[in-house]
């Protein structure tokens, strides 16, 4: 995992990806005191267990990618539809 910092808020996670859909995020603080977006929606009674990402999180590792500061895990393959293995 890489440290990320979220470009909005500056909130630092550890990211990882492994494959274009799969991104997997270790947060190094509480969701709710470190994510603007994910204390808004706590305080509108929102479970943070059932917030799936922030967007502005989520942009900012996509960035990270595209600039290749992570790098998605090309050991792995997309599954093919119908074909196991």
């Amino acid at each position: 995992m890489q440290p990320i910092q979220c470009a909005t808020c500056g909130n630092r996670v550890l990211a990882e990806k492994f494959s274009p859909s799969h991104t997997s995020v270790q947060w190094l603080d509480d969701a709710e005191s470190a994510c603007p977006e994910f204390a808004r929606r706590a305080a509108l009674g929102e479970p943070s267990s059932w917030i799936p990402t922030c967007p502005a999180l989520r942009d900012s590792i996509e960035r990270a990618v595209a600039a290749g500061e992570l790098a998605t895990d090309q050991l792995r393959n997309e599954p093919v539809p119908g074909r196991l293995g």
